[in-house]
C-alpha cells in the first residue's frame, strides 16, 4: 500500500524542506524529553523505596504486611491506571492524558513528606502508582506513533534506559539521605523536581497523528503529517481502522487480538516479577544470603548494572530482532536464579549469578517499551499497552509482597527458584507467541501480530 506524498521518503526524493525538518526536529526533540522523563520518574519512584525501606519501617513502625503493602503499592496502582488511562488515551486522545497523569505525579510526589504512618504511604504510592500506570499507557504509545519505522525499536528501547537511570538515581539520592534524620521522606519527596520539569516539557504537544486517523479525521491528521513531515502509511492506518473500528476495551479478548493481550502480558509480567521483588528487598534478600555485610554496596552495582543492560538492549533491538533479545536471556536469567538458589552459599555463584541474571533481565526490558506497542492496532494501542502493563504489575506486586514472607517462612532458596520458574515461563510462551515486528510499519507490524510465528 501507498504512503501518501507527505510521508514517504524513498531514496533519490528531495530532502524535507528546511523549516518542516526544524518543525520536526523541534517536536521529537521534546517529545523525546517529555517521555524519556516520565519514563525515568517512573523508575525513580518505585526505586527510590528501596533504599528507604529500612529507615521508614523503623521511623511508621510498620509490620510485616504493611511492609509488604508499601513496597507493592505503586505496582497495586498501575494494575488500575494502565486500563483506564490507556482506554482514556484511546477514546479522547493521547495529549491531555499525557499531561494529566504527570499533574498526578507531582501532588504525590510532595505528600510522601508528611506522611504519618504507613496506611497514608500506602495511598499516597498508590495513587501514585495509578499515574505510572497512565505514563506507560501514553507516553510510548504517543512516542511509537510519531516514531520512524526505523530506528524506531531503538528509539523506543531508550525509554527503558530512563527507567532505569531513575530507578539508579533513587538509589544513589537514597543513599546520600540515609544518614539523615528522616532523610527517606526527602528522598521520596525529591521525585517532585522531576515532575515539574516534565509538566513544563508536555505543554504544547500536539495529537497523535495516528489516533486522528483513528477516529476518522483525516484532515487533521494529514495536516499534521504535512507540517512535520510524519512517517505514516496512511492507507495502512485507514484499511486497519476500517479493520479494527472503533473497539472497545473487550477487543483485547477476541480472536483477533487476544494472543497479542496474552503475549503483551506474559512476558512483561515474566520480565518485571523477579526484578521488582528482589530490588524492593534486597537488603533481606542478601542477609538471607549472609552477605547483609554488602547490600548497600551491592544494591548500587544492581542498579547500575541494570543500566548497561538495558543499554545494551536498546542497542541491539534493531540489529539482531525482537525475538532473539527476548527469547534467550529469559532461559539464562532463568539458570541464574536457580544456580545461586542450589549453591546459596557460595560467594563467586552469588555475584556471577546475580550480575548475569540483572545484566540480561534488563536487556530483554527494552523490549517492554517495544514488543507491546507493536503488536496492537492504534485503536487499541493505549489500552493494550495499559492492559498488558497492569498485568505485568500484579504478577510484580504479588511477588513484591509475597517475597518478604516467603524468607521468612521458606528461605531465600525457595524464593529465587519460585523466581527462576517465572522466567522460564516466560521464555515458553514468548517462544510460542512472539512475533517478529523489527522494521516494520506500525499498522503492519499489529497484522504481523496476529499471524503465525515464524523465527
Amino acid at each position: 500500500m501507498a504512503m501518501t506524498p507527505a510521508t514517504q521518503q524513498p531514496p533519490g526524493t528531495p530532502e524535507v524542506p528546511a523549516h518542516r525538518a526544524r518543525e520536526r526536529r523541534r517536536l521529537h526533540t521534546k517529545l523525546k524529553l517529555a517521555t524519556q522523563i516520565g519514563e525515568g520518574i517512573d523508575g525513580y519512584i518505585i526505586g527510590g523505596i528501596g533504599m528507604a525501606m529500612t529507615a521508614l519501617t523503623a521511623d511508621l513502625h510498620l509490620s510485616t504486611l504493611m511492609e509488604g503493602l508499601v513496597g507493592a503499592s505503586p505496582l497495586i496502582g498501575i494494575f488500575v491506571g494502565g486500563p483506564l488511562f490507556g482506554r482514556l488515551a484511546d477514546r479522547f486522545g493521547r495529549r491531555p492524558v499525557f499531561l494529566a497523569d504527570m499533574l498526578i505525579f507531582l501532588v504525590g510526589s510532595v505528600l510522601q513528606f508528611f506522611v504519618t504512618d504507613g496506611l497514608q504511604l500506602f495511598l499516597i504510592r498508590l495513587l501514585m502508582g495509578v499515574a505510572i500506570g497512565g505514563e506507560y499507557a501514553i507516553g510510548a504509545p504517543l512516542l511509537s506513533e510519531y516514531a520512524p519505522r526505523q530506528g524506531r525499536g531503538r528509539l523506543l528501547a531508550s525509554l527503558e534506559i530512563s527507567w532505569y537511570v531513575g530507578y539508579a538515581l533513587a538509589t544513589v539520592v537514597g543513599a546520600l539521605f540515609a544518614d539523615v534524620d528522616g532523610g527517606w521522606r526527602w528522598s521520596l519527596a525529591s521525585s517532585a523536581v522531576i515532575a515539574v520539569v516534565c509538566v513544563s516539557l508536555r505543554g504544547g504537544i500536539p495529537e497523535s497523528a495516528r489516533w486522528l486517523l483513528s477516529r476518522g479525521r483525516r484532515e487533521e491528521a494529514e495536516a499534521l503529517i504535512e507540517r512535520y513531515g510524519i512517517e505514516i502509511d496512511v492507507d495502512a492506518e485507514l484499511d486497519e481502522r476500517s479493520t479494527t473500528g472503533q473497539a472497545g476495551f473487550w477487543a483485547l479478548f477476541s480472536k483477533d487480538h487476544l494472543r497479542s493481550t496474552v503475549f503483551a502480558s506474559v512476558f512483561w509480567a515474566a520480565l518485571v516479577l523477579p526484578y521488582f521483588a528482589i530490588g524492593t528487598f534486597w537488603t533481606q534478600v542478601f542477609d538471607a544470603l549472609h552477605m547483609g555485610d554488602n547490600a548497600v554496596a551491592a544494591l548500587l552495582v544492581y542498579s547500575f548494572t541494570a543500566v548497561a543492560g538495558v543499554t545494551a538492549g536498546c542497542l541491539v533491538v534493531d540489529r539482531i530482532g525482537r525475538r532473539r533479545l527476548l527469547i534467550p536471556p529469559f532461559w539464562i536469567t532463568a539458570a541464574c536464579l536457580a544456580l545461586v538458589a542450589v549453591w546459596p552459599h557460595s560467594t563467586p555463584v552469588i555475584v556471577v549469578g546475580f550480575l548475569f541474571f540483572i545484566f540480561l533481565n534488563a536487556a530483554s526490558s527494552a523490549l517492554t517499551a517495544v514488543y507491546p506497542l507493536e503488536v496492537f492496532p492504534t485503536a487499541l494501542r493505549a489500552t493494550g499497552v495499559g492492559f498488558a502493563t497492569a498485568m505485568s504489575r500484579v504478577g510484580a506486586a504479588v511477588g513484591t509482597f509475597l517475597l518478604p514472607m516467603g524468607l521468612d517462612r521458606f528461605g531465600v532458596e525457595f524464593v529465587l527458584l519460585v523466581g527462576a520458574g517465572v522466567l522460564a515461563l516466560g521464555g515458553l510462551v514468548s517462544q510460542f507467541l512472539a512475533p517478529e515486528t523489527t522494521d516494520l510499519d506500525l499498522a503492519k507490524a499489529a497484522r504481523t501480530a496476529r499471524g503465525p510465528v515464524s523465527g
